[in-house]
């Protein structure tokens, strides 16, 4: 579940917060001048950032005054850099934290330069993604940067805010996903205004904070993608040698997003910082409970609505399932026609979270069938295969309206969960050698 937002009081300001994990090491996360700490969670690769965080770390998340869940300010009175510090400050006072990393993505390095160098004694580290102190051209500074926002960018960012603006600019490589684009575009759109949005990043291509790099005397990584789409490399360079004791690392890609592309590489280094140990890498083959689900007739349901209905019941019905996903802390590996393969660390997490979409859909006058196996599966690029996966999908396709049918194999493994399953008896299943045990969860289990 998605942790609980709360408030903390700045002046008359209420700067909305959230906290996650319970690492020994406290890190604040300030990936961009725009967030919505709600919102961050529908947004699936920065939630996983977040979670993967919090395994070795205490992560405080805070929206911004002008930003998010927090309190707006007017378009005429721009946050400074002060400001923004007094609310990351009183936001760590009020959880509790004497010292933390700071770790930021571009478009906040000018607050965690600023704040490392003026609060060093509560400042355990510093972490730059893809950052800068300036952005825009100046002399004896970086060559071949813009004088400013370019008026061509600016109206790209006006019009298209709420639509992915800044995806094309940031990650251009995954920008044409229309998954990604959809969830990323939501955010935007409860991050800020497109006004905002514009006023907010002429004021970073105004801003410079060359002469505070010196006077940072904490413990600094400086990371930057090899191939960066809209911040040179040589930028980060230059904060390494202007930063005493700076370390500089490059990983492969051309995202500005510290989420995007390969975010293993980045929080390896992040990781290998902060604590000193550097993550396994992650094995070819895991143990997994797969979950298939289908809409029941969608065919004859479709063509008794119409293309158009029909496409805007089945977003719908997306967004349902990835609710629920994301609640049980199950990972969306296709949508397949109008249905999902997704997989889970736990089985009883994986009936839950299939009697959860089951009963979720009714209220669009749908209804789906499930089937789920646990095995071993192989892991290809974001994608899986393997026997167990087969398994699964032959488990869906005996089930009938509203039924979430298992094998044996996740029935033993949740003994003691209090779900109860109906016997459906033994089965062959096309293409998988012996006969295999079915089960029914039984209607109304499965909840708790």
């Amino acid at each position: 579940m998605p942790p609980e937002t709360r408030y903390a009081r700045v002046g008359s300001l209420n700067i909305g917060y959230q906290v996650v994990g319970e690492g020994p090491q406290d890190v604040v996360l300030i990936d961009q001048w725009f967030s919505n700490v709600v919102g961050q969670w529908h947004l699936p690769p920065l939630a996983r950032f977040i979670n993967r965080l919090a395994e070795f770390s205490r992560v405080i998340l805070l929206d911004k005054r002008g930003t998010g869940v927090s309190d707006p300010v007017p378009l005429g009175s721009l946050p400074t850099l002060d400001d923004w510090m007094d609310d990351v400050r009183t936001v760590l006072d009020e959880v509790g934290s004497e010292r933390t990393a700071l770790l930021s993505g571009a478009g906040t390095s000018y607050l965690t330069l600023l704040f490392a160098a003026t609060y060093p004694e509560r400042t355990s580290a510093l972490i730059l993604v893809d950052g800068y102190p300036r952005i825009s051209a100046a002399p004896g500074y970086i060559p071949g940067l813009p004088a400013g926002l370019p008026d061509a960018d600016a109206e790209r960012i006006r019009a298209g805010w709420g639509h992915g603006a800044l995806l094309g600019f940031l990650d251009p490589d995954e920008a044409a996903d229309p998954v990604l684009r959809r969830s990323y575009s939501e955010y935007e759109s409860l991050s800020c205004s497109p006004e905002m949005a514009v006023a907010m990043i002429r004021m970073l291509y105004e801003g410079d904070v060359r002469d505070v790099l010196p006077a940072v005397r904490v413990p600094t990584l400086v990371v930057n993608h090899a191939n960066s789409a809209r911040i040179p490399p040589t930028i980060s360079a230059y904060m390494a040698d202007q930063i005493p004791n700076a370390k500089r690392v490059e990983i492969p890609g051309t995202a500005n997003l510290i989420w995007a592309g390969d975010q293993e590489a980045v929080l390896a280094e992040v990781q290998e910082f902060l604590t000193g140990n550097r993550p396994h890498p992650e094995p070819d083959r895991v143990l997994a409970t797969v979950l298939f689900t289908d809409i029941v007739e969608s065919t004859r349901k479709a063509a008794e609505i119409g293309d158009a209905r029909w496409r805007d019941l089945l977003e719908a019905h997306r967004k349902l399932v990835r609710m629920e996903l994301d609640r049980h802390r199950g990972r969306e590996i296709d949508v397949t026609g109008d249905g999902f393969l997704a997989t889970f660390d736990g089985p009883a997490r994986a009936i839950r979270c299939a009697v959860a979409i089951r009963d979720a859909v009714r209220s669009l006058g749908l209804e789906i069938r499930a089937g789920l196996h646990t095995g071993e599966i192989e892991l290809m690029d974001g994608n899986i295969g393997g026997i167990a996966v087969h398994i699964g999908a032959r488990v869906m396709s005996l089930a009938g309206p509203s039924e979430v049918l298992v094998t044996s194999t996740v029935k033993e493994l949740v003994a003691g969960s209090g779900i109860e399953f109906d016997d459906r008896g033994l089965h062959e299943l096309k293409g998988v050698p012996d006969q295999w045990r079915v089960l029914a969860v039984r209607f109304g289990q499965g909840r708790r």
